[in-house]
């Protein structure tokens, strides 16, 4: 069935064909929204086609008499027109309740309002999260994971086949500082016997080789040594770089003790993941990527496209592109992350031949993947690189500042996940909203509200913005947050749930003929109309902030729908079911656009 703006365009077009001469093909695009001051529900506005009519009139005309015109050929012809309004050059047209009812009563019962047919429109791949095996995720990887997920829920919504991919940064010298930190200061401890989850204790020995490595450097300048020389005579960068060597070598000392404390790390990550409710179709591992990599640089080489210095690192030379000339392998063969990406892409593209490879990587790589689209493209000859989109975001901040991690002052994911439940626990204990749970059903609770305030309040900020992160502010069950949404979606299953219980069967609500609705009923029923519309813009930007601001605005305008009307003390059987359906149809949608942003919505609460 064609949208309402679809039949509309094509009614506006015929009309000022038939009423003017002129072939006109009006856009869905000129609709606007009409302001919440004047009646209607979509606005034109016509000085456009001022000169027509008067050339079809022989003589002049005003904008008044030609939105009247239109008004009045729309009301005669489209039945879902009920009426217009004109303000000076602006044409109000109002949809018929007819219109609204049989929208309400069509999509009420549909599992998948407002998405596309599965996997009808080709397929993508989305990377995201991209941690490194020398320490935990921390709140930037938060925003990471959940701005990733987030996009492939959207993306499969608007019928992409979606293939949700982690690259793991499992290999290079951060990961040896951390290994030869173990090595040196660690006497043997483990998980087991430290109780610590592995990728905390493995990034507390990367933590460890910083201190250490700070302490020689500054031995060195006290000797007399300038900074710049002592960083790169440090006994223990020396090392390091010795065991990064031993690593590409294939040294099997060194490859057992890299798999043995990146497994820790593996299990520490896989326990974070599952609390943040995000997961993988595929994870590549640099160490298996990077070959490839250097295989497509010699291949560049071959070719001329590349150059080697005589040092014998390898570089590619962009200044034709604007940009300047970048290093592809370093002079002792060693490769780059530009190497490993160059072999990922590579290797992506034969597995899966997506039409787009989107990147979830902070907006400090903007130049990283410039560089990455034009050495494929143009220095490797590789045309599928126009499929590469870097979906840049900006940077988290708490209210006291940015975060360190070589310093030991990440905020680390698994303590801010802890603090955000604990912090939903002593609200929802406050309000008293637990009081008949079991303890094993408060606790889950306290999951869904914790975990839902943290990932509405990150995802409701446009991607490409830095945000502030405030716990306190995100757990507010006021306002522009997760838990706000939560509960008005268990106040509407409350109301439902009241409904069966007076004998109403909400599973097949049969409300009739209804002639009118109400203001705030129609209001309500708009957006749930804008519901699908808002999906592909959220596709079509990569936005999960599209979604969440559409949901908020949507509980606001239930709520104010919920103040206004009666619904189980309507007299009336028809209008206390239709009123009934828009609450169904209400709550499913907050389900599906939640559903969007990862976050699950109690019934109770």
């Amino acid at each position: 069935m064609s949208t309402i703006e679809q039949q509309l365009a094509t009614g506006i077009s015929q009309a000022i064909a038939d009423l003017y001469h002129e072939q006109v093909d009006f856009q869905i695009s000129q609709l606007q929204k009409t302001r919440k001051e004047f009646n209607g529900d979509f606005t034109i506005v016509v000085f456009p086609y001022l000169k027509m009519a008067s050339a079809a009139k022989g003589g002049k005309t005003n904008p008044q008499e030609v939105a009247s015109e239109i008004g009045e050929y729309l009301k005669q012809h489209l039945d879902i027109v009920d009426g217009y309004e004109v303000v000076g050059g602006f044409l109000n047209i109002a949809i018929s309740t007819k219109f609204w009812v049989n929208f309400v009563e069509g999509n009420i019962s549909s599992a998948n309002f407002g998405f596309a047919p599965a996997k009808s429109n080709g397929r993508l791949l989305i990377e995201y999260s991209s941690p490194n095996t020398n320490k935990p995720l921390h709140l930037g990887h938060v925003r990471n994971n959940l701005l990733g997920y987030s996009v492939a829920k959207i993306m499969e919504a608007n019928g992409y086949e979606v293939i949700k991919v982690n690259l793991v940064n499992d290999r290079g010298i951060h990961i040896c500082k951390s290994m030869l930190a173990w090595l040196k200061y660690g006497n043997g401890e483990t998980p087991e016997s430290s109780g610590k989850k592995g990728d905390h204790l493995v990034g507390d020995y990367y933590v460890l080789f910083d201190k250490k490595y700070r302490e020689e450097i500054a031995q060195l300048v006290a000797g007399g040594m300038a900074k710049e020389e002592a960083e790169k005579q440090a006994p223990l960068m020396k090392e390091a770089q010795e065991m990064l060597r031993k690593w590409e070598a294939g040294d099997p000392e060194i490859r057992a003790l890299w798999e043995k404390m990146n497994n820790w790390v593996y299990d520490g990550f896989n326990d974070t993941y599952q609390r943040l409710g995000v997961s993988f179709d595929k994870i590549y591992y640099e160490s298996q990527t990077y070959l490839l990599g250097k295989s497509l640089v010699e291949e560049g080489l071959q070719n001329g496209t590349l150059y080697r210095r005589e040092d014998g690192s390898v570089w590619a030379n962009l200044t034709d592109e604007g940009l300047d000339e970048k290093l592809l392998l370093r002079s002792d063969g060693t490769s780059v992350y530009m190497t490993q990406d160059l072999g990922t892409a590579q290797l992506r593209m034969e597995e899966f031949n997506p039409q787009k490879m989107i990147y979830v990587v902070g907006n400090e790589q903007n130049y990283h993947f410039e560089v990455l689209k034009l050495v494929l493209k143009k220095k490797l000859k590789k045309d599928w690189a126009d499929g590469i989109y870097h979906l840049s975001y900006g940077m988290v901040e708490l209210p006291n500042g940015k975060m360190k991690s070589r310093e030991g002052t990440v905020v680390d994911a698994d303590d801010l996940i802890d603090a955000m439940i604990d912090e939903a626990r002593q609200n929802t204990e406050r309000l008293g909203k637990t009081a008949e749970f079991s303890s094993e059903e408060a606790l889950q609770l306290y999951t869904t509200i914790g975990m839902g305030a943290l990932k509405y309040f990150i995802l409701k900020v446009d991607p490409k913005k830095n945000m502030l992160f405030n716990p306190e502010e995100s757990i507010d069950f006021n306002g522009n947050t997760g838990p706000f949404i939560q509960y008005t979606h268990a106040r509407i299953k409350s109301l439902l749930r009241k409904a069966s219980d007076s004998g109403i069967d909400i599973t097949s609500l049969n409300f009739g003929k209804i002639d009118t609705v109400l203001p705030a009923e129609q209001e309500i029923i708009r957006k749930l109309y804008d519901f699908p519309e808002t999906v592909r813009l959220a596709g079509e930007q990569f936005s999960p902030a599209q979604i969440a601001n559409y949901v908020f605005e949507l509980v606001k305008t239930y709520n104010q729908f919920y103040q206004e009307t009666n619904i189980l003390r309507e007299t009336d059987a028809a209008k206390k079911h239709f009123r009934l359906a828009i609450s169904q149809f209400t709550a499913t949608t907050i389900k599906q656009a939640m559903g969007l942003l990862g976050i699950s919505v109690p019934d109770k609460m």
